[in-house]
């Protein structure tokens, strides 16, 4: 699987979404969102997959999802978010911040099976974890058990940050480049330890049924 190929399955798009027929007990499920990301992966800068381009390059990244407003089937998304640690076309781990409530938990399966059906296709794990999230003007981390991520801005034109619209996925608006600087993943499906590579930022808004 190409690069440009796995990014659909990093953003809110499966291969049923929109197409479902409803046979049966088969119910088709409806969701509209917004959210916002922060990645970093192994890829130089900037990953060209984000652009739409072929690469064959080997890329190991991490994302993190906070769903900021929506609905699936009419339950509330907001306050829930995840991180997927992933190697491009081989294995998702997912990280469900715990602190989310078990009807939260019941939603955010939902969307994962539907919306994010690529990431549970290629999942080595599900599971709730501690996550922390710290943000300032010029970096973002997060961290699970097994993956951590520190980006850092990095500086366009007068030192201003660097912003790109126009990306052809709906998880690319409001793009802002930033570099890794600690990019670091250890579990029983692989690791990977980078500094340097791609980093950004964007939010999501998207909406779809399956």
């Amino acid at each position: 699987m190409e690069r440009r190929e796995f990014v659909k399955y990093l953003g809110a798009t499966t291969l049923l979404a929109g197409s479902a027929v409803v046979t049966g007990q088969q119910k088709t499920h409806r969701w509209k969102f917004e959210a916002d990301i922060a990645e970093a992966c192994g890829c130089a800068i900037p990953c060209p997959c984000n652009f739409g381009r072929r690469t064959k390059m080997k890329c190991e990244g991490s994302r993190l999802i906070q769903l900021t407003n929506g609905e699936i089937d009419g339950y509330d998304l907001s306050g829930i978010s995840f991180v997927a640690t992933f190697l491009m076309g081989k294995w998702t781990r997912i990280y469900i911040d715990d602190s989310i409530s078990d009807q939260q938990q019941k939603t955010f399966d939902i969307l994962l099976s539907t919306a994010f059906g690529g990431f549970k296709k290629l999942s080595h794990l599900i599971e709730r974890a501690p996550l922390s999230v710290e943000r300032s003007e010029q970096t973002v981390m997060f961290k699970v058990p097994e993956s951590t991520v520190k980006i850092s801005l990095l500086p366009g034109l007068d030192g201003k940050p660097i912003s790109i619209k126009g990306l052809p996925n709906k998880a690319f608006y409001d793009y802002v480049q930033y570099e890794s600087v600690i990019h670091k993943h250890s579990s029983s499906s692989g690791g990977f330890s980078h500094s340097g590579t791609n980093g950004f930022t964007s939010r999501m808004v998207t909406s779809g049924s399956a």
